[in-house]
Order: C-alpha cells, then structure tokens, then sequence
C-alpha cells in the first residue's frame, strides 16, 4: 500500500465555534498526528459559502445552511498528513451526529438540533479534487 501526503479543509462550524470546540477539534487532528499548516477565525461571507457550497444550490436545504454557516465565527483550517482527507473524515464520524460512532467528533460532541440543517460541528474535504477547490477558496494564499 502506497501513502499519499494530502492538505485537507477542515471547519470547525458555527455550532463547533460557539460551543468553544474549536481546540479539541484542533486536539483530536494533531493528536492523530497531522499538521496544521494554517488557521484563521472568521465570520464567512455569503459570496465564500455560494462557492464553497455551489453543488448544492437549488436543493431545499442551500439557503438554511448558508444562513447557519454565516450565522457566526468558523475555524478554518488547513491539515496535512498521509491520507489526511480519509483519516479526518473518519476522525469526524458520520454526518447525522445522532448515527456518528462514540469516539468520533460528531458521534462525541453533536447531536439533533432539531434545526432546519444539520449542525454537526465540523466539515472536511471528501476528496483531493474537493481539497483542491476548497483550500483555494478559504485560503487561495496557498494555491
């Protein structure tokens, strides 16, 4: 089996954000052993999440989310590591944090809100083509 070295996008969502989750999110990524290469915490523009979540414009849930992911601060990262975007998908657990396993972000630390989208704390990237796209759309100083 071959490694890859990968960058990955995470964030740490307005929910994550609020609730003050943002150093143990950054804890379970370093304790796994990937690095931060790097941070920055902000209120995200609509213009930044239309292209961060262009796929799924028209879909019913498009307009709650952008509303819940401008609704306050995010941390937005960059990790690298050996298969990061697998691993810290893994790391996250399962998107509905009600399903998400013990020992993940979201299985440990979410559950339902009863909110029109789900707030599940954290987001990465699912795929390289994804990282690419995302990384130089929250930090195109690194692209």
């Amino acid at each position: 089996m071959t490694t890859q070295t990968e960058r990955s996008l995470v964030l740490v969502k307005p929910d994550g954000f609020k609730r003050g989750l943002s150093g143990e999110v950054l804890s379970r990524i370093e304790s796994k052993g990937y690095t931060l290469v790097t941070l920055s915490i902000f209120t995200p523009d609509r213009e930044r999440l239309e292209r961060h979540y262009a796929e799924h414009q028209g879909k019913p849930f498009y307009e709650p989310l952008l509303d819940f992911m401008s609704s306050g601060q995010v941390t937005a990262v960059v990790i690298e590591g050996e298969r990061c975007i697998e691993g810290f998908r893994a790391l996250a657990g399962a998107t509905d944090p009600s399903v998400a396993l013990p020992g993940t972000i979201r299985g440990d630390l979410g559950r339902d809100w009863g909110s029109k989208v789900q707030k599940n704390i954290v987001h990465g990237s699912d795929s390289p083509q994804s990282s690419a796209r995302e990384i130089d759309i929250w930090f195109p100083e690194l692209v």
